[in-house]
């Protein structure tokens, strides 16, 4: 795999796909519907994944491609694959908080090794480079030319005040209970996988997530939290979360920086 292509080629993707969500964002109304498992999408996943798997497919059309919105590409098997979540926190987005992002991630022997996290209407990005560190850019965000980055590390977390990010959507009370095993010096939610990279850049610590995710939910976010240092285990062994399951669903699990002593499930 060539890194140097492919991240330059998925920036600029998850940028167009950003321009589209954006305009239609700023509509005063756009059309929801339900899919077969009865989560929400809109016109704005629709074009973005549009935007992004023609990109992808032009430029690595070896490469293996699942992307949540074709329901065709789950069916795909492989070591290498590339994987889209053209709008993650749809939820997020129909309520207008701003805590949504676009996803696009490389797995390679089931861990995902590079990935881009954009949050547009946040104007954070992050990414891994082609050597595999991550980084945030800085905006103004130009399609061609990349701005000012600075690589991100995960915090020396003190495990007596530990900062936790949650889910805003699917926060319930096994979560609070387990984080209620850990001495916590306070908390913040966030929407989609904008978690990951707050544990990333070392603005929280630790990140449970005991609900449902798919691999496209958490593939890119996985990417840039390993890239800086940090990692994501399951919830029950705490074994390293692996990708390329046969049904692409994720069990529980823990991101968090390697300093954080766990607590068993």
């Amino acid at each position: 795999m060539d890194y140097e292509k492919l991240v330059s080629v998925m920036r600029r993707l998850s940028l167009e796909a950003g321009d589209k969500i954006m305009e239609i964002y700023g509509r005063d109304d756009f059309e929801v519907t339900s899919k077969s498992d009865d989560s929400p999408v809109t016109a704005a996943d629709k074009a973005a994944d549009e935007i992004i798997s023609a990109g992808l497919r032009a430029a690595f059309p070896e490469v293996m491609l699942v992307t949540e919105e074709q329901s065709a590409t789950h069916e795909a098997r492989g070591d290498t694959f590339l994987i889209v979540d053209p709008l993650d926190g749809t939820k997020e987005f129909i309520h207008r908080r701003g805590d949504f992002t676009v996803n696009i991630a490389l797995v390679e022997g089931g861990v995902p090794t590079r990935g881009i996290v954009y949050a547009p209407a946040k104007d954070r990005m992050f990414f891994t480079r082609a050597d595999g560190a991550s980084v945030e850019e800085a905006g103004p965000f130009d399609k061609d030319q990349l701005g000012a980055c600075s690589q991100i590390r995960v915090a020396e977390a003190e495990n007596d005040a530990l900062m936790v990010v949650a889910s805003k959507s699917h926060r319930d009370q096994a979560t609070d209970d387990y984080i209620g095993k850990y001495g916590v010096k306070d908390m913040t939610s966030a929407g989609s996988s904008l978690k990951f990279c707050l544990v990333a850049t070392g603005e929280a610590d630790l990140y449970p997530r005991l609900g449902r995710t798919m691999e496209w939910d958490t593939a890119a976010g996985h990417a840039v939290l390993n890239g800086a240092g940090g990692a994501v285990v399951r919830f029950d062994d705490h074994s390293p979360l692996t990708y390329g399951k046969a049904d692409f669903a994720n069990p529980f699990f823990i991101a968090h920086a390697p300093s954080v002593a766990l607590k068993s499930a």
